[in-house]
């Protein structure tokens, strides 16, 4: 695999289209590491260190990049636009006009894909609200005894919505931008980019935990499943 990655890049247009991809993956991560205005950033990573054994909220960092429970920017991630193209898929089935844009080919698809940022907005707004509010009354982070916003007036609480909606859809943005300038579908790279974010804080907390005859092993599993 690493072969084949290095004879991509000789290649000067596919060379052109990894680097545009390893950029478009850059400022997503940024974007996941941006504290949403009224965080109280302090708070927020003093629970998270209190609470990440909890299995819980490991998986919720493992599929957030780390960025939901830290409430980032993009704390959403692709969440609401993976929701509403199900949600799409699923009503094609059962709504006749929908069906019939779909047989329309390139034209139908493409105001299919319009109704799904469309619903992809609406449900950012529902799940950007649901969180802050989650993390305004304390139940974001159960056990946390810190408040985890600076403010928790109604101007924060929109602020705060608003931020994390337009973050979603920069990140919608952003995977079209791959899957149209890039290489592959821009949705799957991001998704990727979430899960391995987490892989070196948890392979230095097998090293801190197990120790370095452990930590040496599973390092020399990944590059032999990698190679």
């Amino acid at each position: 695999m690493l072969g084949a990655f290095a004879n991509a890049f000789r290649t000067p247009d596919l060379r052109r289209k990894l680097l545009f991809v390893v950029m478009i993956v850059t400022i997503f991560r940024l974007g996941s590491q941006v504290p949403t205005p009224g965080v109280h950033v302090a708070n927020v990573q003093q629970c998270i260190a209190d609470l990440e054994s909890g299995g819980i909220y490991s998986m919720i960092n493992l599929f957030s990049g780390g960025a939901l429970l830290q409430l980032t920017v993009f704390a959403l991630g692709i969440m609401p636009y993976i929701t509403a193209a199900i949600i799409l898929q699923l009503l094609v089935v059962v709504i006749p006009k929908l069906e019939a844009l779909k047989k329309e080919g390139q034209a139908g698809q493409t105001k299919i894909t319009q109704y799904t940022r469309y619903l992809t907005l609406g449900l950012a707004v529902l799940q950007a609200t649901g969180i802050v509010a989650m993390a305004r009354s304390g139940r974001l982070l159960q056990g946390c005894q810190h408040p985890l916003l600076h403010d928790d007036g109604t101007g924060t609480f929109l602020v705060m919505v608003i931020t994390m909606t337009a973050g979603t859809v920069v990140i919608m943005w952003l995977g079209e931008l791959i899957t149209e300038r890039g290489i592959g579908n821009g949705m799957s790279i991001l998704i990727f980019s979430q899960v391995v974010a987490t892989f070196p804080a948890t392979l230095w907390d097998v090293q801190t935990r197990k120790g370095w005859w452990t930590f040496a092993v599973v390092l020399a599993i990944g590059f032999a499943l990698v190679a």
